[in-house]
């Protein structure tokens, strides 16, 4: 079936409950090529005009979920959050940019997601339509962190994005894991206004991963209303934090795989803080 309503959609997966919502289907597509998943049905999202742009609310970006990496990428888009640009960018070979969308990110939850710890770090919300026209709001670490999962019929309409207008970054590793797939990735933004640091880390775990008391750490040694500079050291001690907090130790001795995983996210939180610093 293919609607044209964010409502048809609604209609369409509660007279179907076996159906399942495609828009890109890069990930979709992937569990039935791979024989993890046998639809009954789908429901194509791709004709909802209403999903495939942004609008302007409140000092946030109501961005639609269905639109593309391709789309996400373009400098327009960059100029309002330039992380999930750079994330948008980043998530795979043009074919995959073309097709994917930001809706399906969150939705399939798939730990190497580019854009999940990018809305992690921006606090971003959800807000999610179902039947009877009903809507509700999600915090996306809910979301992610499984807490709260999609109900019966519901589908992802829109994400609320704060509008910092202050530096943010977009940085991953990749290794043998396919093209393009992150092996660790970071979504860090600066709020000034908040005299914050907020940091996610993605690919080491079923979710993205927020080092709370890193960020509050290295928040206090920022001089916010100076030049905004830390100490190499300073930078050096965040990256440990950070690797420490998201990739524990599993018990002695640690395993090569581990310290390796935890030097790759120190590096990344530690480039991805300096380059928001000297932005």
């Amino acid at each position: 079936m293919l609607p044209t309503s964010l409502d048809e959609a609604v209609a369409a997966l509660t007279a179907m409950p076996a159906a399942v919502p495609v828009a890109g289907g890069t990930d979709l597509m992937a569990a039935v090529n791979a024989g993890q998943l046998r639809p009954a049905a789908l429901v194509g999202l791709g004709r909802i005009n209403e999903i495939r742009g942004w609008q302007y609310q409140d000092g946030h970006a109501l961005l639609g979920a269905g639109l593309t990496h391709a789309r996400m990428g373009r400098p327009d888009f960059a100029a309002l959050i330039p992380a999930l640009a750079a994330a948008a960018r980043a998530a795979g070979p043009p074919q995959i940019r073309n097709a994917g969308t930001l809706g399906g990110n969150i939705a399939s939850a798939a730990p190497t997601g580019d854009a999940l710890p990018v809305l992690a770090a921006l606090e971003a919300v959800l807000l999610v339509v179902g039947p009877g026209g009903s809507q509700r709001e999600i915090p996306v670490s809910y979301l992610l962190a499984g807490r709260e999962m999609l109900r019966p019929g519901e589908l992802i309409g829109f994400v609320r994005v704060p509008l910092l207008h202050a530096p943010q970054v977009f940085l991953k590793a990749t290794g043998r894991t396919g093209p393009g797939r992150a092996v660790a990735s970071v979504g860090l933004v600066l709020d000034p206004a908040r005299r914050g640091v907020r940091c996610a880390i993605g690919a080491v775990a079923p979710m993205p991963l927020r080092p709370l008391e890193a960020e509050q750490w290295v928040a206090s040694l920022i001089d916010w209303d100076g030049e905004r500079n830390l100490a190499p050291e300073a930078l050096e001690a965040f990256g440990e934090y950070v690797a420490a907090a998201c990739v524990p130790d599993q018990g002695e001795p640690v395993a090569p795989g581990v310290l390796h995983l935890r030097r790759t996210v120190a590096v990344l939180a530690r480039r991805a803080l300096g380059r928001a610093l000297t932005s």
